[in-house]
C-alpha cells in the first residue's frame, strides 16, 4: 500500500507520543488534530454511517460533561436477529486516536460490538472528546485552543463518569466495562479513586496499559532519536515522506512499527480503517502520556515546576494514581499479547504486582503470545481468542 498523508501525519502524531514532553511547551499548538486531512463529518452519525449498514438498530444519544464537552453515544438495543437486548449493559470504550468505529471495522462475526448485540448484550458505544462525532461544547467551539486543554486526566474526571452515569441512569443497572489501551489506562485511574463503582459490574481491559516505561513501539524510539517532536509539523511530515519513498521502508506497516506484529489483522480491512480513523485528540494528551513514557509513574499531567504543579494540585508533583486503591473485589478481566509494543508484557506485570492483593476470585487474565496492539480490536479470530471468554466471564458477574 502507498505511503499516504494520512498514513504520514499518523505516524507524527504517534512519534509525539514518545518524545513530546522534550518540546517547548509555550510554543505546542493548542491541539493535535487531523481536522484539515479528514472527510469533514457528515450530517448522519455513526448509527447511520455504519451500524444500520450492518442491520441493526441503533439509536444516537448526547452526553454533556460537567465542564461542558458534548459527547456522541451509539446504543445498540438488539441483535441482528431483532431480539431485544436480555443481557447486562456493556459499555465499550476506544483507544487512543481512534473512536467507537473501531469497535465495528471488521465484518459482524468479527467485531466486538456486534458480537455482544447478537448475544443478548445491550450495546453502548463511547466517543471521547474531540474525536469527529464529540466535537460539540456548551460554550466554546473546537477553533478556539481553550477547547483542546486537555489530556486523559479530564477523561478520567470528566468524560467517563458522565458516560457510565447515563448509561446507568438510562438502563437502569450496573453496567459491564469494555475498554482498550487508553481506555483501559482511564477505567484504571478512575477506579483507583473509587469512582465508577456504584455503576460498574466489571470491567474487561484489552490491552491493559497503566505503565508505559518499557514500551518497545519502533516508531517511539525512531522519533526519539530523531527529534522528530523538535522539528515543526511540516518538517516533519516532510522527513517522513523522506522516509517513505526510499524502497527499503514499508510505510504501508507503519502500524506494526508502532502496534507491534499484528498476527490476526486483516489486511484488507485498512482502507475501512482508514476511512474513520485516526481520530483527533489534544497536544497534552500526548504530552501526558509521553510523560508516563519517560517517568514510569501513572500520575497526573506534569507542569514542568514545583510553582505549576503548586497552582495546580496545592504539591509540586503531580498527584499519583495508586493502582493498589483499585477495589480488591471489582471484578477484572484483563487479557495482553506477548508482541504488543504498547501494552508491553514487563509494563503488564508491574500492573499485577499493584494488583497482587486482589481477590483472587475477581481477577482473571489472559495471555496470548502471538498478539499485538491491534489484535484484540481488530484480529479475524479475536472472537473465539478474546471475546468468548470475556462474554463468559461477563456472565459470571
Amino acid at each position: 500500500m502507498a505511503c499516504t498523508i494520512t498514513h504520514i501525519v499518523l505516524a507524527v502524531q504517534l512519534c509525539v507520543l514518545a518524545v513530546g514532553a522534550r518540546t517547548n511547551l509555550d510554543k505546542q499548538s493548542s491541539d493535535f488534530n487531523l481536522s484539515k486531512i479528514l472527510p469533514l463529518v457528515d450530517e448522519d452519525g455513526i448509527c447511520n454511517l455504519v451500524v444500520e449498514k450492518q442491520g441493526y438498530v441503533c439509536q444516537e444519544h448526547k452526553v454533556i460533561t460537567k465542564d461542558g464537552y458534548i459527547l456522541s453515544l451509539q446504543r445498540i438495543p438488539e441483535g441482528r436477529a431483532g431480539k431485544a437486548a436480555n443481557k447486562i449493559p456493556v459499555l465499550l470504550q476506544h483507544g487512543l486516536l481512534m473512536d467507537a468505529v473501531s469497535w465495528m471495522i471488521n465484518s459482524p462475526d468479527e467485531s466486538l460490538a456486534f458480537i455482544l448485540a447478537d448475544n443478548g448484550f445491550d450495546v453502548w458505544l463511547a466517543n471521547t472528546r474531540g474525536t469527529n462525532y464529540s466535537r460539540g461544547h456548551t460554550s466554546v467551539d473546537p477553533n478556539d485552543p481553550s477547547y483542546w486543554d486537555w489530556s486523559w486526566d479530564e477523561l478520567v474526571a470528566y468524560d467517563l463518569p458522565a458516560t457510565v452515569q447515563y448509561v446507568h441512569d438510562q438502563t437502569g443497572q450496573k453496567l459491564h466495562y469494555v475498554g482498550h489501551s487508553l481506555g483501559t489506562l482511564i477505567a484504571f485511574a478512575a477506579f483507583s479513586q473509587e469512582k465508577l463503582l456504584n455503576s460498574i459490574r466489571s470491567a474487561a481491559l484489552l490491552s491493559p496499559i497503566a505503565y508505559l516505561a518499557q514500551m518497545s513501539s519502533f516508531l517511539a524510539k525512531t522519533a526519539a532519536d530523531a527529534f522528530i517532536a523538535e522539528l515543526n509539523r511540516e518538517a516533519a511530515v516532510k522527513l517522513l515522506e523522506d522516509i517513505c519513498k526510499n524502497p527499503e521502508n514499508n510505510c504501508s506497516d507503519l502500524m506494526t512499527s508502532f502496534t507491534g506484529p499484528n498476527c490476526c489483522v486483516n489486511s484488507s480491512k485498512t482502507n475501512d480503517f482508514l476511512d474513520h480513523e485516526p481520530q483527533s485528540t489534544a497536544t497534552k494528551n500526548m504530552i501526558h502520556l509521553a510523560q508516563m513514557i519517560r517517568q514510569g509513574t501513572i500520575a497526573m499531567y506534569d507542569y514542568g515546576s514545583a510553582d505549576e504543579n503548586n497552582k495546580h494540585y496545592g504539591q509540586p508533583t503531580p498527584p499519583v494514581y495508586n493502582m493498589s486503591s483499585i477495589p480488591k473485589n471489582l471484578p477484572l478481566f484483563l487479557s495482553y499479547g506477548g508482541q504488543d509494543y504498547l501494552s508491553d508484557v514487563d509494563d503488564v506485570k508491574t500492573l499485577l504486582n499493584a494488583l497482587k492483593d486482589h481477590d483472587a476470585d475477581k481477577l482473571l487474565t489472559q495471555y496470548r503470545e502471538d498478539y499485538a496492539h491491534a489484535d484484540f480490536v481488530f484480529g479475524e479470530n479475536a472472537k473465539q481468542v478474546v471475546y468468548d471468554p470475556l462474554m463468559a466471564f461477563f456472565k459470571l458477574q
